[in-house]
């Protein structure tokens, strides 16, 4: 399009004369509308006469200069639009090209060439160390020394504090003293302490983990230790002492604590399980596996009913301050239908066992061997004496060990005879429940005499060879109803009975623990 003399704009295409609002609204809509010529009118006329065209301007015609063939072509299109055609190639030619020169003329990405410093050595890195901050946070571990200057003031000591606040425990196997001097009192004191203490209570049987809260006074010099000013622990459960210094010497306060000593019942449905059941009814879980094992030799755990009810009475003291602390089991009950266990733990013979209301204990199996370790020599059955040369009927079962062998019994029972027996040599034989007897021969030394109470396990004599034998060992018999039978045939078990005054008090202490 052209400006003619008349002011008016004339379209190459349509040969039209238009006004000037027409050519800015084209204007618009230009595909070069960003070149000098083709914004506002204003524009137009200011600047195109302002700077007189000396030339074709590069990409595109020229609306001063006169027209060549170069100046409707576009070298540099925008490459995200048409691609593919004859125009896009153009463009990326001419990008092309344009890297190619910038790649030519680039003056190349070598390294210039520097003097690098030599390494610090180790000293003089140690001596630059010694002087930044850095030794502040780390504790000045470099042990150097900043040479001082005027404004430094050398000090004759460094003030202590007056007293000092501590904290300590106990450890286990540790002693009361031992800690107190761990903690900085000095041994004397310490020692009169731990003297002080065991007027309440022995120092060595304080619980592991009590805690120690003492104060340390001023001291004279750094020589020696801090006094003690005051201390305070706990030393038993209902009781809790502390001490101060009073006339220069220490003194002991005792500050009872009341406790509440009544036992807890836990009792309630079996449900899912007696552990967790019990457990979840405020029994520590020991004492819940304690009840199990109680229960297991009288009843199938396995096969008792989620139904079942189970009953425990535990030991529980709680003190004043809040603690708690739990004791023994002291009762287990179990009712299952209109089968019920109770039973509680009694004394006899020195052994604690779980006995039920009728006074029967718990069964135990017995030994098979009363001789550790020993191997069997000869069996129950016709045998050719060894010594006397012919045949005759081996009531027992021979056992070879050392001589001095510890032989143990194999069951709970009563000393019936304990002597020499002929070619039994020394001999012990003991009677139990059921009328099963036992009998030990050929023993070098007896360790019981007639009369006493043996329980399983119990040492009532030693391997030996008196009597008609060859060598140290043990002969084991059997008897049923007072008949020598084969050992290997008899099962051995133990169960106490208790009758008479003992099954009374027995039954007395039953009613103090379930109040039944």
């Amino acid at each position: 399009m052209t400006l003619t003399k008349f002011g008016h704009y004339f379209s190459t295409e349509r040969q039209k004369p238009f006004g000037l609002q027409q050519f800015r609204r084209m204007a618009l809509y230009y595909r070069d509308d960003g070149g000098i010529g083709f914004g506002a009118g204003t524009a137009v006329l200011s600047l195109d006469n302002a700077i007189p065209a000396t030339g074709p301007v590069f990409g595109r015609a020229d609306p001063i200069h006169k027209p060549s063939r170069f100046d409707n072509i576009n070298f540099v299109p925008d490459l995200g639009a048409e691609i593919g055609t004859r125009t896009w190639w153009r463009g990326l030619v001419t990008c092309t090209a344009l890297c190619a020169i910038t790649i030519a003329l680039a003056p190349g990405f070598n390294p210039l060439p520097a003097v690098v410093e030599a390494p610090m050595p180790a000293a003089a890195f140690e001596e630059t160390r010694a002087q930044s901050i850095a030794p502040l946070a780390w504790g000045a571990d470099t042990g150097r020394k900043m040479g001082a200057t005027d404004a430094v003031q050398a000090l004759t000591g460094t003030p202590e504090r007056p007293t000092l606040d501590l904290s300590a425990s106990l450890g286990q196997g540790d002693g009361l003293a031992k800690a107190l001097e761990r903690a900085g009192v000095g041994g004397a004191e310490a020692r009169q302490v731990a003297n002080l203490t065991s007027a309440v209570v022995d120092p060595s049987s304080i619980a592991p983990g009590t805690a120690l809260s003492l104060t340390l006074g001023r001291r004279a010099n750094k020589n020696m230790a801090r006094p003690l000013e005051t201390l305070a622990f706990r030393a038993r459960f209902d009781m809790r002492v502390s001490f101060s210094r009073s006339g220069g010497g220490i003194v002991m306060t005792r500050q009872p604590i009341a406790v509440d000593s009544t036992p807890l019942r836990v009792s309630g449905q079996v449900g899912s399980g007696i552990f967790m059941s019990a457990t979840a009814g405020g029994a520590p879980s020991e004492i819940a596996q304690q009840y199990i094992r109680a229960l297991a030799p009288k009843v199938a755990i396995g096969n008792i009913d989620s139904d079942a009810r189970f009953d425990m009475i535990i030991e529980r003291d709680r003190a004043a301050t809040g603690e708690v602390r739990f004791g023994k089991l002291l009762y287990v009950g179990l009712s299952q239908g209109d089968r019920a266990t109770r039973m509680i733990q009694w004394t006899v013979g020195g052994r604690t066992d779980w006995y039920d209301l009728t006074g029967v204990g718990q069964t135990r199996p017995g030994f098979t061997v009363p001789v550790a370790n020993a191997r069997k020599t000869s069996g129950f059955g016709w045998r050719l004496h060894p010594l006397l040369g012919y045949s005759r009927l081996h009531q027992g079962t021979d056992y070879g060990a050392p001589s001095g062998t510890p032989i143990r019994a194999v069951t709970d029972g009563v000393v019936s005879f304990s002597g020499w027996h002929g070619g039994h040599g020394k001999m012990v034989k003991l009677t139990h429940g059921g009328g099963l007897g036992t009998g030990y021969a050929h023993m070098s030394s007896i360790a019981v005499s007639p009369g006493a109470r043996v329980s399983q396990g119990q040492v009532i004599g030693y391997v030996g060879s008196t009597g008609l034998s060859t060598g140290p060992h043990l002969h084991f018999e059997v008897y049923r109803g007072g008949v020598a039978v084969n050992p290997n045939g008899v099962s051995f078990q133990s169960q106490s009975l208790l009758s008479g005054a003992e099954l009374a008090a027995f039954r007395a202490r039953f009613r103090d623990i379930t109040g039944q």
